[in-house]
């Protein structure tokens, strides 16, 4: 079989794939209304606050990898200028604070395996910090991808990433219409 006969079997069963996972977290959505949540799943409903002030703007959003390993984006860029205060979205504990390659990286572990990180920022914390939703945790720092004018926000849970967007409420679930 030719890669290109294989690509095209390969398309289908992408697309069954893609389905399971929308309706898995239809499920989750469904258990976290009850109050009956699985720790392994991340609360669409929940009450993490931005961690930058308003006015704010999504300049780019997460966009999953084909594999771990593949290019993508991992996590969203909120426009922020260099100096801009940098608040914690939710309790935690300071998992990490340092500098990654080029730039400085605060780590917050909100219980459970949910990790958020953010990208440039100059921190007085350290690790081990307690921090409760809405401290201010930095300010916005140089370097990065967008030198001065965001901070980059990631979310892994279980060690993957997965978009910081499904932790902000009040964002409208997508509906898969029908074709035709």
């Amino acid at each position: 079989m030719t890669t290109f006969g294989f690509r095209l079997l390969l398309r289908p069963l992408c697309a069954v794939a893609a389905v399971l996972a929308l309706l898995a977290g239809t499920v989750a959505s469904s258990a976290a209304e009850t109050g009956i949540v699985d720790t392994g799943t991340v609360d669409a409903g929940s009450d993490w606050s931005w961690p930058v002030a308003a006015p704010r703007a999504v300049l780019r959003p997460f966009e999953a990898p084909a594999t771990r390993y593949s290019a993508g984006h991992r996590g969203i860029d909120i426009e922020a200028d260099a100096g801009a205060e940098v608040f914690a979205p939710a309790d935690g504990i300071v998992h990490f604070s340092g500098r990654v390659i080029d730039r400085s990286v605060l780590s917050i572990r909100h219980g459970g395996d949910l990790l958020s990180s953010y990208e440039p920022i100059d921190s007085s914390l350290a690790a081990g910090d307690p921090v409760v939703r809405g401290q201010p945790i930095g300010v916005v720092a140089h370097g990065g991808h967008c030198d001065g004018g965001c901070m980059h926000l990631g979310v892994r849970l279980h060690g993957e990433y997965v978009s910081p967007m499904l932790l902000f409420g009040g964002i409208p679930r997508a509906v898969l219409l029908p074709l035709g």
